[in-house]
């Protein structure tokens, strides 16, 4: 058995605290229906302010939250949501994705996808710790979660999906969601 001064297992306890420091921890639950959204403004793939304030009152808001540019899944997920764009339009809807991407690496994605809605840049990830967006642990990597929200007109959540592996699946479940109010 092994045997530890006191002095000793508290400096371990120290040093094992320390490293939860450095944990990316959520300060908020995930956001769910009937949640205020937070509001935030956030740079665009043309390095311009979004406020989500502007959008409240105006339109019903769908914000996916994809991990990274490019990737398989998250291509999938964009082009989904670009090739329903019209009828987010006539819903009265504007489209917007957040990941912690650069502004660069958004507008190489956008140019390249011909995604007609903003793509926005959040890279120390505080409005996907507002939101309360869980990281996936893949084993070989972490990467940040892949959620879906409709915010309605009086700025509240009305609804969310999340599946991480069925990135396409998000656009079908939200113009499902649109189409039975």
């Amino acid at each position: 058995m092994v045997r530890f001064k006191k002095s000793n297992l508290i400096l371990l306890m120290v040093m094992f605290l320390m490293t939860l420091g450095s944990v990316r921890v959520h300060a908020q639950k995930t956001l769910d229906k009937g949640d205020r959204v937070p509001m935030f403004t956030l740079k665009n793939q043309d390095g311009k302010d979004v406020q989500l304030l502007k959008y409240i009152g105006k339109k019903k808001i769908v914000i996916f939250f994809y991990p990274m540019d490019e990737s398989p899944v998250c291509t999938k997920e964009a082009c989904a949501f670009r090739d329903s764009y019209e009828t987010y339009k006539d819903a009265n809807a504007v489209v917007m994705g957040i990941n912690k991407g650069t502004v660069e690496s958004h507008k190489a994605f956008q140019t390249k996808e011909h995604l007609p809605f903003d793509l926005l840049s959040d890279p120390n990830n505080k409005v996907l710790d507002l939101f309360g967006i869980k990281e996936e642990d893949l084993g070989n990597m972490v990467l940040s979660g892949r959620e879906t929200f409709v915010i309605g007109l009086d700025g509240k959540i009305v609804y969310r999906f999340r599946d991480f592996m069925k990135g396409d699946e998000h656009s079908k479940q939200v113009l499902s969601y649109l189409n039975s109010k």
